[in-house]
């Protein structure tokens, strides 16, 4: 009896063992998979750029601050667009904490390189990401490392790869035959696109647009990084390599995933006080000199530059 029981023993214990066995396999095979997929969006998505001034070292290992710029193109055919979605970044592992600022895009500005005053959309329609990241760096009078660009058209894509999101909508609105109830919403990507674009029933114009944009985004990293992302990774992947462009290289993610994961979880959100004036029949936004230095000097402290 006692050399049956043995031999049962045994034969569970071999059952486990290739069961254990195929799961290493398969959860191997599922991992390459992933590494894959992720390698190649990135890939994709890696466009490396030339600044007039030498990059910035930033060293993610002791943990360094560093400043983003975030642009969110309507790209056309033959015509290389505005970017009328502008967000500043800054990043503190430290003080575990992100401060997002959206940048009118009416914004009146120099635009270096041309020596002129304009709005500060019109410098990625002048001189793209390059001049862009150039402008936005002299406004804030900080250094901006890197940029992450999005083709708004497709970036419905990316909302439906993360299987929607849930947005707290302020009031009630109407944008491209879609109505938008008052309170919690979850939204697809064709009515996550037209949510942020809706700008002219807001009584707050384009600063109720703007906090639309940062809901929007918040709410794809809160699903980008849910469990049930893991399913869909391959959608995910694909939607982000085809409608993404930055200059953050590969190692440089492993490197921010590590040291930096933490400040995701914190995220500030700042506003600019400017004033609408027409001048020479344009309508710009204006900023007073003080709220100007108000915002480099706040970013600048999270940055640790002063």
């Amino acid at each position: 009896m006692r050399a049956e029981q043995k031999k049962k023993k045994k034969k569970w214990l071999r059952v486990t063992g290739i069961v254990f066995l195929l799961l290493i396999i398969s959860l191997g095979a599922y991992l390459f998979t992933v590494y894959r997929s992720l390698t190649t969006a990135v890939d994709t998505m890696h466009e490396p750029i030339e600044r007039t001034r030498e990059p910035r070292p930033v060293t993610f290992e002791e943990k360094e601050p560093f400043a983003v710029l975030m642009l969110g193109v309507d790209e056309r055919e033959g015509d290389r667009g505005r970017s009328d979605t502008i967000i500043a970044l800054t990043v503190n592992p430290e003080q575990n904490s992100i401060k997002m600022l959206s940048i009118p895009r009416d914004t009146r500005t120099e635009i270096v390189g041309r020596g002129t005053q304009d709005k500060i959309n019109h410098a990625y329609a002048f001189g793209g990401v390059e001049m862009s990241m150039d402008t936005v760096e002299n406004f804030l009078d900080i250094p901006i490392d890197y940029y992450v660009k999005v083709n708004m058209e497709g970036f419905q894509d990316i909302v439906d790869a993360v299987g929607g999101i849930t947005v707290n909508n302020e009031f009630a609105f109407t944008q491209d035959k879609i109505q938008f109830a008052e309170g919690t919403l979850n939204l697809d990507g064709k009515e996550a696109l037209a949510y942020v674009r809706m700008r002219k029933q807001d009584p707050s114009g384009d600063f109720g647009r703007q906090k639309r944009q940062r809901q929007v985004i918040q709410g794809v990293i809160n699903k980008g990084v849910s469990f049930n992302s893991l399913t869909n990774f391959g959608n995910i992947f694909e939607a982000l390599g085809n409608n993404v462009k930055t200059n953050v290289t590969f190692d440089e993610m492993v490197e921010i995933q590590s040291h930096y994961r933490s400040a995701a979880g914190n995220v500030e959100q700042m506003q600019m006080k400017v004033t609408g004036q027409y001048i020479d029949g344009i309508s710009y936004q204006l900023i007073s000199a003080e709220e100007q230095q108000r915002i480099q000097n706040e970013l600048k402290t999270h940055m640790e530059l002063n």
